[in-house]
């Protein structure tokens, strides 16, 4: 019987949920209740009957079988409900939901020559300091999103030459890792601002990905001053791999060297067209941060851009239950039927 019953219940119904009832649970054909009340009705009407046939003698004890002479009629009656209850076809409803949705290959790129060293986006960090720090804050956020997809995140730097740090992972402490060893540029032979060399690079990461949505979000705090790749260049392979390039200038002065007095601030402007023109040509956009909390605000910009809708499907199965009712309906009719048989043959 246990075995029946757990068959039964993980057998699944064609039958539509018509009337809900509490949880997961729902009746299919909801009006069949209404014979619960003939049921009762009936019942009452038997009891009366079988009271009008028995004779009470005052001072004379019933036996135990005339105390328990109701049996049968409440087997019966109770046959009678789980019927009905099989018959209003009870079901156990299973939702799922599959929540999908597409995710961003995001290659980020950051300079660090040896200009990143001066301390004017915060007072006592050095530019690369405070860039690590936001990108860091802005790699966890996508890497770790609840709400859309998780992204796929890879992260290169670049000074004269590019170098691939890491390579797209969903493993953001790998990346944070990766992140926190990225140093300004030790020797000059490997110093310099090679803008066009590390967009390249991001692209030749990128072309590889088959994600709906590639970006690249370029960082530097100066101009392209290396032609081994020009940003022309590297911005006509971006734009023919569909890779959208958000770039960023992060400076708030332009620092020339003096003989007497070292590194100054100068209220000079880089030029910033090669920033410019990458983004315009590939559908992105162009910022720049004279400090930390600008730097934050644009990246927590670019995350807003780079979202992908949800998309999000519902899956609905359904279970017969009717067992666990009539089973019980027939031992009770059987349970009655053998009372009135037996045990309660002349009562009844």
């Amino acid at each position: 019987m246990i075995l029946l019953l757990v068959q039964a219940e993980a057998a699944q119904s064609a039958a539509q949920a018509r009337w809900a009832l509490w949880g997961d649970y729902a009746l299919a054909d909801p009006l069949m209740l209404a014979a619960l009340p003939l049921a009762l009705l009936a019942y009452l009407l038997g009891r009366r009957r079988a009271f009008g046939r028995i004779s009470v003698t005052g001072g004379v004890p019933r036996s135990a079988r005339a105390r328990f002479a109701w049996v049968p009629s409440v087997l019966q009656l109770a046959a009678v409900v789980c019927a009905t209850l099989a018959l209003a076809r009870p079901l156990r409803s299973n939702v799922e939901h599959d929540v999908r949705s597409e995710g961003v290959d995001i290659a980020l790129v950051i300079d660090r020559s040896g200009s990143m060293q001066f301390e004017d986006l915060e007072q006592g960090k050095s530019r690369l300091a405070v860039v690590k720090e936001v990108v860091g804050e802005f790699a966890r956020r996508r890497m770790t999103d609840r709400d859309n997809a998780a992204d796929n995140v890879a992260l290169i730097s670049f000074a004269h030459y590019p170098r691939m740090l890491c390579p797209f992972t969903l493993d953001v402490d790998a990346l944070m890792g990766f992140l926190d060893k990225v140093e300004l540029a030790k020797r000059e032979e490997e110093d310099g601002t090679a803008i066009g060399v590390g967009l390249a690079k991001a692209v030749s990461v990128l072309r590889e990905s088959d994600a709906k949505s590639r970006v690249c979000v370029l960082l530097t705090d100066g101009e392209n001053n290396i032609d081994d790749i020009t940003p022309a260049a590297a911005t006509e392979l971006a734009a023919e791999e569909r890779i959208k390039v958000y770039t960023i200038y992060a400076a708030r002065y332009l620092f020339q060297y003096d003989p007497f007095q070292g590194w100054r601030p100068t209220r000079e402007s880089a030029d910033t067209s090669a920033l410019e023109q990458m983004a315009a040509a590939t559908g992105g956009r162009f910022y720049r941060a004279a400090d930390k909390a600008e730097l934050e605000k644009i990246y927590a910009e670019i995350e807003t851009l780079e979202r992908t809708p949800r998309s999000e499907q519902r899956f609905e199965e359904t279970y017969d239950l009717y067992p666990w009712f009539l089973f019980p309906a027939l031992l009770c009719a059987l349970g009655a039927q053998l009372g009135r048989a037996s045990v309660w043959r002349r009562l009844s």
